[in-house]
């Protein structure tokens, strides 16, 4: 599930591209660093052209001027690579972290946009390695790679041609292993990149466990489970330490081999001068000069090996990339709002909405279907067939069985997914032609499994919209959250932990009531909003909703029956359709569905309660 498919070619025009259009606003940092390294490429042969100088014009004319002056001149270029080669660093790397900063902005901010299903689909770990390891690839490639690689190719060139101009005999010797270079080069660059893929693998892999694992450290710890995945994680650990090894050997290999063919130019290269400096056909200080170029000619030889792969690795790292940024993003709707309640007027709180459902049926694995297809016996529909209608001022209850549909419909709603038949209506409006940053902005929404960031308290309860610290304050009054808040050391300011796991359940279940009420909703949708909190806290809820709900429209998923007696309509739903629907007194005396699951409730609660009542009363009769 976490392996990653995608190699690479050693150079893709279509992606370099894609990838020219994040270096294109920084193209003075490229020039720079090009110019740079062109000057830096020229130094080098300054050095064994003052060798060659001195040794066969200074030394045999005696002239320690010239020598001095040959000397000064080698120094001054060592100063100019320097700086050169410093500077060419500075700007890459400047151009690599700024194409960085703007492709994890831009990927990050895609990924906000994706369709809730997306991330069903793709793990965690995986969308955690495009934005960290791949985009790292990528820095690599404009830090280390094309602008490192063009200013190698430039100073082979020039010391190809100096050494040419020199003696093309002596160049001649001196490139007769080159063939050999390159046959060493590709096979190593063969392995390196099947070697690169294998530790892509094992680093997913890695990164999946690691988030999962984090995740649920509750579970770990509570079913003893540490030995066991530590053992597992050893093993993921050592399968990764295993596939570096292996490219850590590759490269062991190589350079070792081609200093052996740079030596063995070197030895071509004085055998075939050594008879020609006898007969005095060719000077010492010529071969001297030679020797000094052919060490600089391999080095970047080498080097430009070493860049193929990084420029392989970049272009499976973009493949990726741009196959997330490829994906298409949520259907965000049309760009003008559709309704006229996107805001309060003289400070009177929204009105409510009229939600409808009509006729909808929906399967998570038909998410592809046009909405105007029609249902078919294959497919397993988790809503049949749903029709409903409640109005502002009003409650709808859903209540049924775990797998019934109810969290389908609340999905719905959201549009976290689109039904593939039937309508959404939201004052008769389809909710899919609406702008979906109006729809959302309607909804406030209060879930069992909250979740809260890393963050302090104000900035985690205005979410929704940008509201003042009074504003806070009074929803978290609202809901009588402001006691716990004040409870805490920094008060609002207080920094919660990662999803609020420095706070208690109940603690973060009403603060995402007060998040609900500060967005000052449209549409109330409660999903067991009240479950983890104790029975005073929970009774001053509903004493608080009451005020909040007037003119709005509600509706709360139930698996408590008690929580819902005084909806004003309550659905009872049973393998996706809507069996039984009225208010609480109705559906009891009608004996159906809804009457049983109270009646099993309400039994539940009076056999917890019967062994301590029993207790009790054996302790009243021993002391009498």
């Amino acid at each position: 599930m976490h392996d990653e498919e995608i190699i690479g070619k050693a150079y893709d025009a279509r992606l370099m591209r894609r990838l020219s259009v994040y270096a294109k606003p920084y193209g003075w940092l490229i020039a720079s660093a090009l110019g740079c390294l062109l000057v830096d490429g020229l130094m080098q042969i300054v050095g064994p052209l003052m060798t060659q100088r001195v040794i066969d014009v200074a030394l045999p004319a005696r002239d320690y001027d010239l020598v001095w002056q040959s000397a000064l001149f080698f120094a001054a270029s060592l100063v100019v690579g320097f700086a050169c080669q410093y500077g060419e660093t500075m700007l890459t790397g400047l151009l690599g972290q700024r194409v960085m900063r703007d492709l994890r902005r831009d990927i990050f901010g895609h990924v906000q946009r994706l369709p809730v299903p997306f991330f069903d689909r793709n793990p965690v770990g995986r969308l955690v390695t495009r934005v960290t390891s791949d985009v790292e690839s990528l820095n690599e490639l404009f830090t280390s790679g094309v602008v490192a690689g063009l200013g190698d190719l430039f100073t082979l060139l020039a010391i190809s041609v100096m050494m040419l101009a020199t003696d093309w005999r002596l160049a001649l010797a001196a490139f007769a292993v080159i063939p050999f270079v390159v046959w060493v080069s590709q096979v190593f660059q063969r392995k390196v990149r099947s070697s690169y893929r294998e530790i892509r693998t094992r680093l997913a892999r890695i990164n999946a466990f690691l988030q999962e694992r984090i995740s649920g450290m509750r579970i770990v710890q509570l079913f003893g489970r540490e030995a066991s995945e530590a053992e597992r994680f050893d093993v993921l650990n050592a399968e990764h330490r295993d596939a570096n090894l292996r490219s850590i050997t590759y490269y062991a290999l190589y350079y070792p081999a081609i200093e052996i063919l740079t030596s063995i130019a070197l030895a071509s290269l004085i055998v075939a001068g050594a008879r020609r400096v006898e007969v005095g056909t060719l000077t010492v200080g010529t071969v001297a000069a030679f020797i000094q170029l052919l060490r600089r000619f391999f080095q970047p030889l080498q080097d430009l090996s070493d860049k193929f792969n990084t420029l392989q690795q970049a272009m499976a790292a973009s493949e990726r990339v741009f196959a997330l940024l490829d994906t298409p993003a949520e259907d965000a709707g049309p760009t003008r709002p559709v309704l006229n309640l996107l805001g309060s007027r003289d400070g009177e709180s929204r009105r409510g909405v009229t939600v409808e459902f009509d006729d909808v049926w929906f399967a998570y694995d038909l998410g592809h279907v046009a909405r105007d297809a029609g249902p078919s016996a294959s497919p397993e529909w988790v809503l049949r067939g749903v029709s409903f209608k409640v109005g502002p001022g009003r409650t709808l209850a859903l209540v049924g069985h775990t797998g019934a549909g109810k969290t389908t419909i609340i999905n719905l709603l959201l549009r976290f997914y689109d039904p593939q038949r039937g309508r959404v209506l939201i004052d008769g409006v389809d909710a899919r032609d609406m702008p979906l940053a109006e729809l959302r902005s309607l909804i406030g929404y209060v879930q069992q499994d909250i979740f809260l960031f890393a963050g302090d308290v104000l900035t985690n309860i205005r979410l929704s919209n940008a509201i003042s610290d009074a504003e806070v304050k009074a929803a978290a009054r609202r809901v009588g959250a402001d006691r716990i808040i004040e409870r805490l050391p920094n008060g609002y300011t207080q920094v919660l932990g990662e999803r609020g796991a420095s706070i208690s359940v109940g603690e973060r279940q009403l603060l995402s009531f007060a998040r609900a009420v500060a967005a000052d909703p449209a549409l109330l949708v409660l999903d067991e909003a009240t479950s983890a909190v104790d029975s005073e806290i929970e009774a001053e809820i509903h004493s608080a909703l009451e005020v909040l709900m007037q003119g709005r429209t509600t509706i709360a998923v139930a698996h408590r029956l008690s929580t819902i007696v005084d909806s004003d309509e309550i659905l009872v739903l049973h393998h996706g359709q809507v069996r039984e629907r009225g208010t609480h007194r109705a559906l009891l005396a009608k004996g159906g569905l809804y009457e049983r699951m109270y009646r099993l409730q309400a039994g539940a609660v009076r056999d917890a309660l019967r062994p301590a009542d029993e207790g009790a009363q054996r302790g009243l009769a021993a002391g009498s």
